[in-house]
């Protein structure tokens, strides 16, 4: 499930997570999106959107948190250009945090295979 910091984000998140839940839809984790606001000339980080709502809803949900996503302009002007930042610019921190991401549901897709 993908969220944002923001409360009303993290109620429709929570709220599907229930449906999910109850209907026995397994949940691999939570991907907060848009974590917080990099500078792209000095690199200063703000919480823009608010900060920690993906923990906090882990806490009450007991769905791990994959990662976080920040927003940056290097993410969004390498996506438009059809030039992810994972392919673009592989070794950037942005690169880094979707790679977590991605080595997170491994893990839990192999975790529900008996793998690891």
């Amino acid at each position: 499930m993908v969220t944002t910091p923001q409360d009303i984000a993290l109620l429709d998140v929570r709220k599907g997570a229930e449906m999910f839940l109850k209907v026995k839809v397994p949940i691999l984790g939570v991907v907060q999106n848009m974590s917080v606001f990099e500078c792209p000339n000095c690199g200063h980080q703000t919480h823009i959107f608010g900060e920690d709502g993906a923990k906090r809803l882990s806490k009450e949900t007991d769905i791990e948190v994959l990662g976080d996503v920040p927003l940056h302009l290097s993410i969004r002007e390498t996506s438009d250009s059809g030039h992810p930042i994972c392919i673009s610019a592989p070794r950037s921190q942005q690169a880094n945090a979707y790679r977590h991401i991605a080595q997170g549901v491994l893990n839990k897709l192999l975790m529900k295979q008996g793998v690891v």
